[in-house]
């Protein structure tokens, strides 16, 4: 057989700038290889834009969870602000609430306390539908007994007003007061809310479907690398 050496170099070539080459798809494509999580609530197109690719963009106005002052297990005064740079897993409680979907929804926030115990760009945050009742001795009581350290998960209480505008117009969700043969019950979600550093809603999930609290923890991820590339983006 006849020695054929630009072949050779040919051979040799290939083998070392394949490496190269799928490093460079992976670095500039891998950027978009899962889709972004959508975001919830009213959005208006903006006057201002911005550029892709050399294409004028409209900027898109998103709903946005307002800001607050509530007092959490500590009586510390807690704002979003607080949690600057943070996801955020949301969910409605009270303590005196017994019901079988209360303690599947409480154990899914547990889960999730537990998972992310270590990782500091995300925190949970309860938020009492009973004011009247749970004050802040009544969240201590009940932080002590559930685990919940506000170093990662905060129980909110505070005015009723700025609490039922945070649940129905900042989290879009729903919670009333029912009376029935002098027994005084609340009606709430049970959904918990996905928020990200920005306090936009990107995710709503029913605290008592094992399938959603699946989704959920996946989404969770999804939105740490979307925040993690923002950031190296300088976004």
């Amino acid at each position: 057989m006849k020695y054929n050496p630009i072949k050779k170099v040919l051979i040799l070539v290939t083998i070392l700038a394949v490496p190269g080459f799928l490093y460079y798809l992976l670095q500039d494509k891998g950027k978009n290889r899962y889709r972004p999580l959508p975001i919830f609530g009213q959005k208006q197109v903006a006057n201002t834009f911005h550029s892709v690719r050399g294409k004028q963009i409209p900027d898109t106005i998103y709903h946005e969870v307002a800001d607050f002052k509530l007092l959490n297990q500590n009586a510390d005064t807690m704002s979003l602000s607080k949690w600057s740079g943070k996801i955020l897993i949301v969910n409605l409680f009270y303590t005196r609430v017994t019901s079988d979907g209360a303690k599947v929804a409480l154990k899914a926030m547990q889960g999730f306390k537990d998972i992310y115990q270590k990782n500091q760009m995300v925190h949970l945050a309860s938020l009492s539908v009973d004011v009247k009742h749970d004050q802040v001795q009544q969240l201590s009581s009940y932080a002590k007994a559930i685990g919940a350290n506000s170093n990662k998960w905060d129980l909110l209480t505070g005015d009723s007003t700025q609490v039922n505008q945070l649940v129905k117009q900042g989290l879009l969700l729903d919670a009333s007061e029912s009376h029935a043969a002098n027994d005084r019950r609340i009606v709430y979600s049970d959904k918990i809310v996905l928020l990200d550093t920005k306090h936009r809603i990107r995710g709503f999930y029913e605290a008592t479907n094992q399938e959603a609290l699946s989704k959920l923890d996946d989404e969770i991820k999804v939105l740490i690398a979307e925040e993690l590339r923002n950031i190296k983006d300088g976004r």
